[in-house]
């Protein structure tokens, strides 16, 4: 199953920019189907799609996150995304 992670930056400039290296390592180390992602141009946030087995698995990646483990995200949504 497809899904979306969504997720949105405090405002902690340094921080963010400290923890984006493994932030990023993390989710291309995964070997994810599918996997595509980036921040916005704005840099207030992100957009990760991938596949995995499960809602709960995909749940399970995002809590890995290190932008959620380091608590820098305002908010953030994981949605299966059901595409043609």
């Amino acid at each position: 199953m497809r899904f979306l992670y969504f997720y949105l930056m405090k405002d902690a400039p340094e921080l963010v920019r400290s923890v984006a290296p493994r932030h990023a390592e993390y989710w291309r180390d995964l070997g994810l189907s599918n996997y595509l992602g980036g921040p916005f141009a704005d840099r207030s946030g992100g957009l990760i799609i991938f596949e995995t087995g499960s809602a709960g698995e995909a749940e399970q990646l995002v809590r890995r996150d290190p932008f959620v483990l380091e608590d820098l995200l305002e908010s953030r949504w994981v949605k299966g995304w059901m595409i043609d």
